[in-house]
């Protein structure tokens, strides 16, 4: 369960610096010529602060590499002329010390190993869909090591909102059913506001209430623990956010904190090969070094991609607007697991869908129009009047397009709309890799996560050595089969 924080005796860093340096695993330096995966680390480094285009991390040492080092290095002082052999566009110990004390995305630690233990199959069930979303579980809690009532929203003053009632029915008898079967029950505090987030976080005193709250609604309710989802966070919130989850852990005692985070991608994914990289690219929200301390779970929303993925976009045909591509889902937690121990990720899974309006701009490059979201039924409901067999497309999900002159009627009913939060309607242009309609005309088009799509995501998870997955969303409108791919 949790893991207690060990105190590392002064004794300890004596034996590091005095017992031969064959007796533990060296870094090496690097040059020109040499590959791996700590060339790459550096490069991505070098990209992260503007001195390497990117795209340019590919795990080989080259001219471009080398030039980009020495840039480095005589910007940083450290040395700005001489041969290789006296350290100029050598990555040896001094620059690697001045690289990690500049903010650099350069991984202080390996990649973690495989995850130990039974693999979990988690899931949140939404307080908008109580009824039907408790029916659902019900009869697969077996199936289940969690369960996170989406259940607890803030109000503005940083104080919590039983949103969904959990104290009444149906949560009451799910809940002791849940027990019953030993399934942890771990509810959600979402929060959406970043103003608020940092106002209440950023003062000690009301950090101090909320982590207080938090801890005493878990233990009277007699909940396994607690699932943090702040989203929208601000950059400036980063370190107050870490003092409140360590706050909190250290509440909690043998309670469990889970912790959902927003997607991290790449730089690689975000930007084009030879763009301009702000110098704010890195401003993150979440601290994943601190959130590994603290959190013992960490759920990674692997969903809601979109045209987001820059390098994905243009390798995928159209319509390409997926909900979560594999191979996104596996660029984000690669990156993740450079802080994160795998032994704690999830993997976040959706089980709905967008429809989008797709206009051709030129070439190979599309504008995509969020129209809303929705649960798969809607999706199969319009197949069928019109006659369509959906496929499967280039991101691995269930999709189809279609003319909505054809159909009047193309909203999804309150009933089947996911109401995930509240949609804001978006629009943005990406570069496909051709297309598979041919159309020149605009056109709807819907993508879904489906069973067979979860089931890639499960065995993603495993293939990457991770804990589990958690699955968003339970509430009866999901595909019924993925059932059978959660056991």
């Amino acid at each position: 369960m949790k893991h207690t924080l060990t105190f590392i005796s002064p004794i300890f860093f004596l034996l590091v610096f005095f017992v031969p340096t064959n007796s533990f695993a060296a870094v090496r330096s690097l040059s020109l010529g040499l590959s791996g995966s700590d060339v790459t680390a550096l490069q991505t480094a070098l990209i992260a602060k503007g001195y390497l285009a990117a795209g340019k991390n590919t795990g080989y040492f080259g001219a471009l590499t080398q030039t980009a080092l020495k840039k480095f290095q005589c910007d940083k002082a450290i040395i700005c002329s001489g041969s290789s052999a006296q350290g100029y566009g050598v990555y040896g110990p001094r620059t690697r010390a001045i690289m990690l004390s500049t903010g650099s995305s350069l991984p202080s630690i390996p990649v973690s190993s495989n995850a130990s233990g039974a693999f979990e199959f988690s899931g949140w069930i939404p307080y908008w869909r109580s009824a039907t979303g408790t029916r659902d579980v019900l009869p697969h809690l077996s199936s289940l090591t969690s369960v996170m009532p989406f259940g607890y929203t803030m109000k503005t003053d940083g104080t919590l909102a039983d949103t969904a009632r959990l104290t009444q029915e149906p949560w009451t008898s799910f809940i002791a059913e849940a027990k019953r079967n030993k399934v942890r029950v771990i509810p959600t505090v979402m929060w959406g506001d970043g103003e608020a987030i940092h106002r209440i976080l950023s003062n000690a005193t009301t950090r101090v209430a909320l982590e207080d709250e938090i801890a005493n609604v878990v233990k009277q309710n007699g909940f396994d623990g607690i699932d943090i989802d702040f989203e929208a966070k601000k950059h400036e919130t980063i370190d107050y956010f870490s003092l409140f989850l360590k706050g909190l852990y250290q509440r909690m005692g043998n309670k469990w904190v889970y912790c959902t985070i927003e997607a991290r991608m790449p730089l690689s994914d975000r930007y084009s090969p030879g763009a301009t990289i702000p110098a704010d690219a890195m401003d993150y929200a979440n601290d994943y070094k601190e959130m590994n301390k603290y959190c013992d779970r960490v759920e990674i929303m692997a969903y809601d991609q979109g045209t987001i993925a820059l390098r994905l976009n243009k390798a995928r045909t159209a319509p390409y607007a997926p909900i979560a591509d594999p191979a996104w889902v596996e660029s984000l937690v690669t990156l993740a697991s450079e802080s994160i121990a795998k032994n704690k990720i999830i993997i976040g899974v959706p089980t709905y869908g967008y429809e989008y309006e797709v206009t051709p701009v030129s070439g190979s490059s599309y504008k995509y129009k969020v129209l809303w979201p929705f649960n798969y039924r809607y999706a199969t409901d319009i197949a069928k009047q019109l006659g369509i067999t959906p496929v499967r497309n280039s991101a691995g999900e269930i999709g189809f397009s279609y003319d909505p002159q054809r159909l009047a009627a193309v909203a999804p009913t309150g009933s089947e709309s996911t109401q995930t939060q509240q949609l804001i309607v978006s629009s943005a242009v990406a570069q496909n890799a051709g297309s598979q309609t041919g159309s020149s005309q605009p056109f709807n088009y819907l993508s879904w996560s489906d069973a067979k799509a979860i089931a890639d995501k499960v065995a993603l998870a495993k293939k990457l050595g991770v804990r589990g997955v958690a699955v968003f969303k339970f509430d009866g409108g999901e595909d019924q089969a993925m059932w059978g791919v959660l056991k």
